[in-house]
């Protein structure tokens, strides 16, 4: 085959073009790179907290207090989608950014017309112009179209689609689909009316000139012409068109969903900037409920008091409710009382007896001594400041006795006490830590703790005794599936406590868990902090942990609001929104215990102990003088005689107690005497007021 004459100019001309085609996309590429799309705007969007179910928690607004919530094709209603691009694209899916057919269309009607109508721009082209807002000339129509370009060669459809519907505005502040469907309709856009599509798809062309709640005629007039388009297109019938077209104009925006305003917000920010959607554990409906059972709690309590509750299910430590306070118009609102750090009162007391249990050194049916009694310069008092004389632990934790509690507390070590904390996760603070060691005062609340850490201790109960971060999103959750967690307690030591607790009298007007045909057995402990500041309920139920606070946020104290009585009928109130299944208790049997573990071992020899006071000390009393209150006398032992400087004290003929009230300031010598004449002694100083 010979090839023509003009063959090597033929070649050469190939050549040439072949050359400059690749100069041209060279200069372009290199264009592309020198100049990219700016896509800051596309990268910030309203962070948004979902509940576990996909409702919607709360959003944050981005720049200037704007709503542009990250479109979803997923959870976007279909029809709409296809709605959108049979009005503003219909070869969406067969360009390159720019629709060649529509630009011609565009230029000779605004030449018929004699003034620009229509600019034939793509949904590439405008997604282009809302990343770069620019003026409409022609030189700016060209270097859109050049943007869009840009965008179709880094992006896909779907992806450019989801840009279009993210930025797109709506009217005032609001940016997005899902933002203008939840102000506007109050929903989100996963299925809507074709009267709701028609206005969403209006709205971006003249946001601020058809609001329909500042404009409702221009609105409906919009909405109007999106429908004829959508008919002439064939895409909808008559009767729809006439069904559409009369359906009400939302006439105001509805406020974002708030719910869990200090969890969702605290997860919404934390949330991934290119992920800006974070699905929680929480459970919309129950969080709801509770929030009114939270302010009306608060209301009953007080006009400056607030309220806080936590659900968490014990299994896999998953936040189904996070109420951080009353509600933001009340003092201290603001403020998530469930990350605040306040006194735990007495709800730390099974942990006490857990570790010591753990320890070897006591069982539930140990007996010990509930008497004035003197730690060092520490001495407790039981809340009722009435002293029962023998006590079972069993006993002790149900009646939530103090002397007992901290009598424990020593045996255990109150440095290991908080180890063993920290160990698992949990940090209590405490006041002058710097300057002094962890004290006994830890057993009534002496240390601050959050009541997110206060529900991990008791999730810990109800899971054999590991201790487990909680989980806040669902990825958190699966991911606790197979964390191990720090072993607390063992297993058996969790049982018996969550067996004693569930024996604890339940409060004014609620039946005992074992009485009940149905219902929640809930193993709960109250608390209640110096000068009544923070009562606080701990449960357990079925697969639930449930803990509620209620107090003044900014510490104030408040007359006689105990934890039995301000928190724990909203913790069986929450039990009962969840409803538990039901659990028969284990009775524990009260001769169980091992024969070295029958009392708490003293380190006292054979004869009477003198429990208080203690020798050596010093105790201030209030009055002095027959007229006081006088200081109760305790020891233990059989047939106890008791004398001050030689002089019998007899025992009180009412209550039994034996009282010694002080005629004056000064040095003392307390002597009790057994029923086998062995004595114990202890020199004290009485100072007055």
């Amino acid at each position: 085959m010979r090839l023509p004459l003009d063959a090597p100019r033929l070649v050469r001309r190939i050549t040439l073009g072949l050359i400059a085609l690749l100069a041209v996309e060279t200069l372009a590429l290199g264009l592309d790179l020198l100049f990219p799309p700016d896509l800051r705007k596309a990268e910030r969007s309203s962070p948004v907290a979902l509940d576990r179910n996909g409702a919607w928690l709360r959003a944050l607004p981005v720049d200037n207090g704007r709503w542009r919530v990250r479109a979803d094709l997923k959870r976007t209603d279909p029809t709409y989608l296809r709605a959108v691009l049979a009005v503003e694209d219909a070869h969406f899916y067969s360009h390159l950014g720019v629709d060649p057919g529509a630009v011609v269309r565009a230029l000779l009607g605004n030449i018929r017309a004699g003034a620009i109508t229509s600019g034939g721009s793509t949904i590439t082209m405008q997604t282009a112009r809302l990343l770069h807002p620019h003026p409409r000339t022609v030189f700016d129509k060209l270097a859109e179209m050049i943007r869009a370009a840009q965008l179709e060669a880094r992006f896909s459809k779907a992806e450019i689609l989801q840009l279009y519907l993210t930025l797109a505005p709506y009217g005032g502040n609001l940016e997005g689909v899902r933002a203008a469907s939840l102000s506007y309709f109050g929903h989100e856009p996963e299925s809507l009316t074709l009267g709701e599509q028609a206005l969403l798809i209006a709205l971006p062309q003249a946001p601020e000139a058809r609001r329909p709640d500042r404009r409702p005629a221009a609105a409906l007039n919009a909405r109007r012409l999106v429908l004829k388009k959508l008919l002439a297109a064939r895409a909808i019938s008559r009767g729809a068109f006439e069904e559409a077209d009369a359906e009400p104009l939302p006439r105001q925006r509805a406020p974002f969903p708030r719910l869990a305003w200090h969890a969702a917000g605290r997860l919404a920010r934390a949330a991934p900037v290119l992920q800006p959607t974070v699905e929680t554990t929480l459970d919309a409906r129950l969080q709801s409920r509770l929030e009114q059972f939270a302010a009306e709690t608060a209301a009953q309590q007080g006009s400056g008091v607030s309220v806080a509750i936590l659900v968490v299910d014990s299994r896999t430590r998953a936040v189904r409710a996070s109420v951080g306070s009353a509600g933001l118009d009340r003092p201290g609102g603001w403020v998530d009382m469930t990350r605040a750090l306040r006194s735990p009162g007495s709800s730390l007391k099974p942990f006490v007896y857990a570790f010591a249990f753990d320890q070897g050194l006591a069982a539930p049916d140990t007996k010990l001594m509930d008497a004035p009694t003197r730690f060092g310069d520490y001495q407790p008092e039981d809340f009722d400041r009435t002293f029962h004389g023998e006590v079972t632990v069993k006993e002790a934790l149900t009646n939530s006795l103090n002397v007992p509690a901290v009598a424990t507390l020593e045996k255990v070590g109150p440095e290991v006490f908080q180890a063993r904390l920290e160990q698992a996760g949990v940090k209590l603070v405490r006041p002058k830590a710097r300057t002094k060691g962890a004290g006994l005062a830890l057993a009534l609340g002496g240390a601050g703790i959050s009541l997110q850490d206060l529900s991990v201790l008791y999730a810990a109960l109800a899971d054999n005794g590991i201790a487990k971060p909680l989980a806040w999103t669902v990825r958190d959750e699966k991911a606790r599936a197979g964390d191990p967690g720090e072993r607390l307690v063992r297993p058996e030591t969790a049982a018996q406590i969550v067996d004693i607790l569930r024996e604890t009298p339940p409060p004014a007007g609620r039946a005992p868990g074992p009485l009940l045909a149905r219902g929640p057995r809930i193993a709960f402990k109250t608390g209640t902090s110096y000068g009544f500041r923070d009562a606080l309920a701990a449960g357990i139920g079925g697969d639930y942990v449930v803990v509620v606070w209620t107090g003044r946020p900014d510490g104030g104290a408040r007359g006689g609001l105990t934890g039995r009585e301000a928190a724990a009928p909203l913790l069986f109130d929450v039990f009962d929104l969840i409803d538990p299944p039901a659990r028969a208790p284990t009775p524990i049997d009260p001769t169980s215990a091992p024969s070295g573990l029958q009392t708490l071992k003293s380190d006292k020899g054979d004869g009477p102990a003198l429990i208080f006071p203690v020798d050596g000390s010093s105790v201030q009393v209030d009055v002095l003088g027959t007229k006081g209150r006088g200081l109760v006398l305790s020891a233990r032992g059989e047939g106890l005689k008791w004398y001050v400087d030689g002089d019998v004290l007899d025992p009180d003929p009412v209550s039994g107690r034996v009282v010694w009230r002080p005629l004056a300031a000064g040095f003392y010598r307390v002597t009790v005497v057994d029923q086998a004449g062995r004595e114990s002694r202890a020199r004290v100083r009485i100072k007055g007021p």
